[in-house]
């Protein structure tokens, strides 16, 4: 039995300011509550009667069981309402008031009062500031919306309460059924992860769409969605991706990973489809619910006009999907039944004079080529095509287990009766083959989002005991410390990952001409030489990097170069290592720590350019060498990886094995907050990092504990 059956399945219902004001919201829920076939309490001192029904002057009057309390009381007033549904026994409350922390610090504090009051209680709490809770099966409409959903099998949980109004109304004209519709207010109490796992384990929910403004407790929803979403399809869309993302950062690494780039790679982990649309996210959860993930991204299109096949195909390859290259023998069997002049590759155009034989010859035949993973059927309204028979003998001969079929019935009221057809079959149709086209992208990208939670889970289950810290690490950790300072030097960076066994280029630290001039003499020509400072973390930026040193006098003068370029208290000598051949890609690893998800890694194209090309995937720790190549292969650099033009591929192994150290490094030492690796140099000979950088966290104030 879960704590939140009462938010969603009780028997009795109070309704705490209960009103019959016209245009009041406590009206409105009072009248919503109408088809509810338990009892209902409304609570108003001040009344006798409410909306036909016996009024209470408090809670603890009504002298039975109530399971539920609905709160439309002034916020004021809420703690005190809550401490009365701890009295009368009460197991579950939505406040439905606002005037809560969005209204500033006295807000907040109530809201800390009602939450008190919750868990004194153990009562769960949905809200405040939202719009209800609704079950459609149920018949319950605990909500000030205008309309009652139609009974299904998506839960939708919104953080908005306009939008869900919005989003209900349209959910009743499109006939797109809900199982149960959540506003979560501010969440004081039951967050994503309660409802997530609450919905996942409810039988009569095939799928889950979230609306999201905020992530909130950011352990508790990835916990709960990982579990979840393995289960039933989990679809989201979250606004705030072209917020300003950037902040103050001692790294490119800092700079590049944006609070939504990290939203976006944390969904990729957990499983769940992030869409753009609310079309696409109801959409989603009905496809998904219905067809089978697609085994790979190769789209078969069937259609009877060349122009909206283009399309989707526009659309497919824009999201990540391939058109699929038949095989001789398909393509030999469609020579034997379509006019000679048809398209003679996918998309397959079977003209628009096509019958329902011809149609559904042709889809047959894709939908068994070993070469497409999916189907998409077009049909457009000709005089010689009857829509409706097309439709029925597609859904006759288009089911192939493993590959799901999708349909654009293209028009108005000439094909509504062929699409109530497909949708009775359950196919999904779209209005348009684009936007079918995205569906079926989007369905091959949650199936390589559960191949991506399945590998962070093996992963997870890898690290659970944890590595221990190097004593050379902690060492350079110590000193650091001990001078009061949070930014390593390169030298310093350098020593903590040679420990965890990542391969640096040797590098000298020289506090006078004459020691770089022998350490360049050691190492032998050309050379580098960089400033070394611990206050300056961007030496290219001021002028604190020379190349191709290739004579000791060469060494001199960039050593008075840099020395000239920043000021005396910025100046601490400098490093010296060998020049390393250009031979190699040039890449950035690098990690931050992020304030909701924790651990962030970032790898992509590196360089001097890293921020201009902005050539980088994120990823969430603990990497297996598994999910550490699925990584690798997603920035566009990855093909140079492979090798290009003459260069050999460079050592991916290698390169894996980095990662990994990288993301154990960064689960052991959490007091590393930016580690920006650039350039890290891959060849076919192995890989090394040339440049690095690291940032410490503050140390924590402990503070005395007043009796």
């Amino acid at each position: 039995m879960s704590s939140l059956d009462a938010l969603f399945s009780p028997c009795s219902i109070a309704v705490v300011g209960a009103s019959e004001r016209p245009g009041s919201v406590a009206r409105a829920v009072m009248e919503n509550l109408r088809c509810f076939p338990g009892d209902i309490y409304p609570v108003n001192p001040r009344r006798a009667e409410v909306c036909g029904l016996p009024a209470w002057p408090s809670l603890g009057g009504i002298g039975r069981p109530v399971d539920l309390a609905v709160i439309i009381t002034p916020a004021a007033s809420v703690a005190g309402v809550m401490a009365e549904c701890a009295l009368a026994g009460v197991k579950a409350v939505v406040v439905i008031s606002a005037g809560f922390k969005e209204t500033g610090a006295a807000g907040e504090q109530m809201e800390r009062e009602i939450l008190a009051e919750a868990r004194r209680a153990g009562i769960r709490l949905i809200g405040p500031n939202c719009l209800g809770v609704m079950v459609p099966s149920a018949g319950m409409n605990a909500t000030f919306a205008t309309r009652m959903a139609v009974p299904g099998r998506v839960a939708f949980l919104s953080q908005s309460g306009a939008l869900g109004t919005a989003i209900l109304d349209l959910s009743v004209t499109e006939g797109t059924g809900l199982s149960a519709f959540v506003s979560v207010g501010s969440m004081v109490d039951v967050g994503w992860g309660d409802l997530i796992r609450y919905f996942g384990d409810d039988p009569g929910t095939d799928s889950i769409v979230l609306y999201m403004e905020s992530v909130g407790d950011a352990t508790t929803f990835l916990a709960a969605a990982r579990e979840v979403a393995v289960r039933k399809p989990m679809v989201v869309i979250k606004v705030g991706r072209t917020a300003a993302a950037a902040r103050a950062a001692a790294s490119h690494t800092g700079a590049m990973t944006g609070s939504d780039a990290v939203f976006e790679a944390a969904m990729t982990q957990a499983g769940v489809l992030r869409v753009e649309t609310i079309e696409e996210l109801f959409d989603m959860a009905e496809v998904l619910a219905k067809q089978p993930l697609p085994r790979g991204p190769r789209l078969g299109i069937v259609t009877n006009a060349g122009g909206p096949g283009a399309l989707a195909v526009d659309a497919l390859v824009a999201r990540g999907g391939e058109v699929a290259v038949l095989s001789p023998e398909t393509l030999a069997r469609l020579d034997g039944v379509l006019p000679p002049h048809w398209s003679h590759g996918d998309p397959v155009d079977v003209l628009g004079d096509a019958d329902a034989a011809r149609f559904s010859q042709a889809v047959q035949w894709v939908a068994e080529d070993d070469g497409v993973d999916g189907v998409l059927v077009v049909l457009t309204p000709q005089s010689m095509t009857d829509p409706v028979a097309v439709a029925a003998a597609v859904a006759a001969v288009g089911r192939v287990p493993g590959k799901p079929l999708l349909c654009s019935w293209m028009g108005g009221d000439a094909v509504r009766d062929g699409r109530r057809v497909l949708n009775d079959a359950g196919i999904s149709t779209h209005d348009y083959p684009d936007a079918a086209a995205r569906v079926f992208a989007a369905m091959w990208d949650r199936r390589c989002r559960l191949a991506w939670l399945e590998e962070t889970a093996a992963g997870a289950a890898g690290a659970a005991g944890g590595c221990e810290i190097p004593d050379e690490a902690q060492r350079v950790l110590r000193e650091a410390r001990a001078d009061g300072r949070l930014l390593l030097t390169e030298a310093e960076s350098k020593h903590i990952l040679a420990a965890w066994g990542i391969p640096v280029v040797e590098t000298v630290v020289a506090v006078t001409m004459s020691e770089a001039v022998a350490a360049a003499e050691r190492f032998g020509y050309p050379v580098v030489l960089k400033l070394h400072s611990v206050t300056i973390t961007h030496k290219s930026d001021v002028g604190g990097v020379r190349l191709h040193l290739e004579t000791a006098e060469a060494v001199r003068r960039a050593w008075g170069e840099v020395e000239a370029a920043v000021a005396p208290a910025d100046f601490g000598g400098v490093s010296v290592q060998r020049m390393v051949a250009s031979d190699g890609v040039e890449l950035i690893l690098g990690a931050v720590i992020d304030p909701q998800f924790g651990v962030v890694m970032l790898f992509g194209a590196g360089g001097t350019m890293v921020e201009v090309w902005q050539d980088r995937v994120l990823a969430l720790p603990p990497l297996t060498r598994e999910t550490a190549r699925r990584w690798m292969a997603g920035p566009k650099i990855h093909r140079a990886l492979l090798g290009i033009r003459g260069r050999p591929a460079a050592d991916l192994e290698a390169l894996t094995d980095v990662m990994v150290r990288l993301s154990a490094m960064m689960l052991a030492m959490p007091s590393l907050v930016e580690v920006d690796l650039n350039p890290v140099v891959a060849t076919a000979r192995g890989v090394m990092v040339l440049d690095a950088r690291m940032v410490l966290a503050p140390p924590v104030e402990l503070r005395p504990v007043v009796a």
